[in-house]
């Protein structure tokens, strides 16, 4: 009955993509009576401009991040945190992701693909990681670029809510997986 349920979805998804894509310009043009080809190219060119200014971060935070896992520093605070992060049911090797995918969502998928090469696609490590990733928000790099194309200074409150939220993600990802898969 759940595959049944399963194959139903993956039939609809396959048409609500190409829906969307060809809805969402016809209202534009049609009922909102906007340029759409026009407002398209402006926002490319701006998307374009965003991406030159952050590839520098993420540059430095994919060096960075390599550094650290070269130089053992990962293993040696891996090692450490193995028997907290075991006492709660979490999978130290799934902890750098979780650290990774606040910051950069191109690192964190770079450190997803390592789990599910290392470990295999149909591990409990890289079922845990795919919805670890899927769960959470590039929160830092959401604030900057989208806080910051806007002007605005104050992120308290919702740097706190994001953090919260990937952290639920993160968690509920592990225990549901190991519910479902462990």
């Amino acid at each position: 009955m759940i595959e049944s349920v399963i194959n139903i979805f993956n039939e609809g998804a396959k048409y609500v993509i190409p829906l969307l894509l060809a809805t969402i310009p016809f209202y534009g043009l049609l009922v909102k009576k906007v340029k759409v080809y026009e407002v398209f190219v402006e926002g490319a060119k701006d998307g374009f401009n965003i991406a030159i200014r952050i590839i520098p971060y993420l540059v430095a935070i994919l060096v960075g991040i390599g550094m650290f896992r070269a130089s053992g520093a990962l293993d040696i605070v891996t090692d450490f945190l193995s028997p907290i992060l075991n006492a709660i049911g979490f999978p130290p090797e799934n902890l750098l992701l979780a650290v990774m995918r606040p910051l950069s969502g191109s690192g964190s998928f770079g450190l997803l693909s390592d789990l599910v090469n290392q470990y295999g696609q149909d591990s409990l490590f890289a079922k845990i990681g795919a919805t670890m990733y899927g769960s959470t928000e590039t929160t830092f790099y959401v604030l900057a670029v989208y806080f910051g194309s806007v002007g605005i200074k104050k992120v308290r409150h919702a740097l706190i809510s994001g953090l919260i939220a990937d952290l639920v993600g993160i968690l509920s990802a592990v225990y549901i997986c190991r519910f479902l898969f462990g």
